[in-house]
């Protein structure tokens, strides 16, 4: 049975989940929790009491690097190709560090996962929305800069409204050096209500790009049409570049979880291997390995770098029953 919408007035607090410290985001019939001293991680965002994040491995297995719930992947998203990469004139050897890898021994996911040293700069709610702002200095922790050795200040905004929850990442230099940006976010998603079997994706028109073995754009791509089809039994692994539509939608009989990036996310993975009750839709700034091809935006010193995806829900219309 359908709940009645919520009147509550949006609300911020500190509370506990899973015994970790964590600000809690309630506005409409919405709430999200977010998990400052684990990485910025959100584990929940609930509809109507009813959970919409998934947890595969939960949260002991995202504490050593594996990711799960909506991760931040920082400084960079998905995998590299080899173990070092040239920005410039730098030349950067990731060899020795302690970096989570894949199944073939590549550098996957960046080096911030779970990381504790976020600083609460702004918790609090108004007549409209809640909101969570923090901040992490990047050039302060020398096992960070040694993978990344650019300077910068990192910031994430989770704003909170009866109409979805928003996420905002920016990037400020704060050394001599311009930063690149090549960052994104993995969130799992789930529909309450039945199994993926009944679950529906929808994707824009945009470029599909080929991957060799490793999970590596080849630097080949071609345009598909916009779909939308039952997400089933498909094993879905697959890069794609965005044009100006970047909005994919996962639906079911009962909700509709709308993804929209905004202009700094000109790219997207969606993960959905088959069998598992998940469909993860990843907003990119770059494309897999553009720390080693170099195919991605770098801001300078005295600029900023910011990108926004957010994810509304909505419960569909009934079908009215024809008269008899």
């Amino acid at each position: 049975m359908t709940r009645p919408a919520s009147t509550k007035r949006p609300s911020a607090a500190i509370r506990t989940w899973h015994s970790a410290a964590a600000a809690v985001l309630t506005a409409g019939d919405l709430e999200v929790v977010v998990l400052p001293s684990l990485g910025m991680l959100i584990p929940s965002f609930t509809h109507r009491g009813d959970e919409l994040v998934a947890l595969p491995a939960g949260l002991p297995a995202y504490r050593t690097g594996h990711t799960t719930g909506i991760p931040l992947l920082y400084p960079w998203a998905n995998r590299l190709a080899r173990d070092r990469y040239r920005e410039g004139n730098l030349e950067v050897d990731l060899r020795g560090l302690d970096l989570h890898t894949d199944a073939n021994g590549l550098p996957i996911h960046g080096a911030m996962l779970a990381r504790p040293e976020w600083e609460i700069t702004r918790l609090g709610a108004g007549p409209r929305s809640a909101r969570l702002a923090a901040r992490f200095d990047f050039g302060a922790h020398e096992d960070l800069m040694a993978a990344f050795p650019f300077p910068h200040e990192l910031a994430v905004d989770v704003t909170l409204a009866a109409s979805g929850l928003r996420i905002v990442t920016t990037v400020r230099p704060n050394g001599p050096v311009s930063v690149p940006v090549a960052f994104g976010w993995h969130p799992y998603l789930q529909l309450p209500g039945g199994p993926r079997e009944g679950w529906e994706l929808e994707r824009p028109a945009c470029a599909h790009a080929a991957l060799d073995g490793r999970g590596i754009p080849t630097g080949r791509a071609r345009p598909v049409d916009a779909e939308t089809a039952p997400l089933g039994a498909r094993d879905l692994d697959d890069l794609f570049a965005l044009g100006t539509d970047r909005i994919f939608t996962l639906a079911n009989a009962e909700r509709r979880l709308t993804i929209t990036f905004d202009d700094g996310y000109p790219y997207a993975q969606v993960y959905a291997p088959a069998g598992k009750p998940f469909c993860a839709i990843e907003p990119m700034t770059a494309p897999t390995n553009a720390l080693v091809t170099g195919d991605h935006a770098a801001v300078r010193p005295g600029e900023m770098f910011s990108a926004a995806f957010t994810l509304a829900v909505s419960v569909p219309a009934r079908r009215r029953r024809p008269a008899a």
